[in-house]
């Protein structure tokens, strides 16, 4: 975990000390990762006191004893949150629920089978965001795990730098264990609510807050891809489509908002991933499809300008 002992740990947080910042962590039958993660978190080496909110989604293997076991030893920085019934399967999201308990003033992210490897990591981020208030958001690399060991970087170089609010706005790439940002995000659209990719809507939503910092000073983190994995074990094809319907909710939160040049690049990229999923005479037939409805809608505007003329 760290050099400091569990008595080191427990004085360093009491409940005088307000929280900072909250680390926020869901949690469904991760039995085998859980105390990594949360050791992880624990390891953190901060000036601040944190909190540590732990979401255990009637998790049917063990996981929910593991993380109570832990808030009896850290009561004072493990706050667990442990439901009877599966919330998800219900049609309940985590969040904003679990976003509108933290009493931090910055947020840090983190599922229960991926962990951090830095011990400073939190405290570089909340320095950088204290000391920037154009951003909102911070970041770093993670490294793809598996039980065999690490392959890579989870973004390629092209996603390793900082982000414009047009950026983030446009939900760009960005590691998600990995971030710390303001506590802004509050409620969600109901536009998104069936947006199956909720991180990319967050990171649409803050892009209205400032802008995005990438820290390669931070070591990375580690992304866990197991058989388990909600997203990473998800065919191809399942996430083409996890992202297209998120792409999509996302166009219908802006046409509401009024913002047309969000509203249209978004609707761009729910049509290229259209296209991309079918085959390619498909996309011939609806290319041409298209053409020809835009070609009749043209004719029909200018005969009937040229009978009103």
């Amino acid at each position: 975990m760290s050099n400091r002992t569990e008595q080191q740990i427990r004085q360093h947080w009491t409940p005088a000390h307000a929280p900072l910042l909250s680390i926020l962590c869901p949690a469904y039958n991760q039995k085998a990762y859980i105390a990594q993660t949360l050791d992880s978190f624990l390891a953190q080496q901060t000036s601040f006191a944190f909190e540590i909110l732990v979401n255990d989604d009637a998790s049917t293997d063990g996981t929910a004893a593991i993380i109570a076991d832990y808030a009896q030893r850290y009561p004072n920085i493990i706050r667990p949150i442990l439901h009877a019934e599966n919330q998800y399967q219900q049609g309940k999201l985590f969040f904003p629920d679990l976003f509108n308990r933290a009493q931090g003033k910055y947020l840090a992210y983190c599922d229960g089978d991926d962990y951090w490897t830095d011990p400073l990591k939190l405290q570089k981020q909340v320095d950088f965001l204290e000391a920037n208030p154009d951003y909102v958001i911070t970041y770093h690399d993670a490294l793809i795990t598996d039980e065999k060991g690490s392959h890579g970087v989870q973004l390629t170089g092209e996603w390793q730098r900082d982000a414009n609010r047009m950026e983030l706005l446009r939900g760009r790439r960005i590691s998600t264990l990995t971030t710390c940002f303001r506590n802004v995000l509050h409620e969600l659209p109901r536009e998104l609510e069936q947006a199956p990719l909720l991180d990319v809507c967050w990171w649409s939503m803050l892009g209205a807050h400032g802008k995005g910092k990438y820290m390669p000073e931070i070591a990375p983190g580690a992304y866990r891809v197991h058989n388990g994995g909600l997203f990473s074990m998800r065919a191809g094809k399942q996430k083409l489509h996890m992202s297209l319907q998120t792409y999509a909710c996302l166009a219908n939160y802006y046409q509401r908002q009024g913002d047309q040049p969000l509203y249209e690049y978004y609707l761009v990229q729910v049509f290229g991933l259209s296209l991309s999923a079918i085959s390619p005479l498909q996309k011939l037939n609806a290319l041409l499809l298209v053409a020809r409805n835009v070609s009749a809608n043209l004719f029909k505007r200018l005969t009937l300008s040229a009978s009103r003329g």
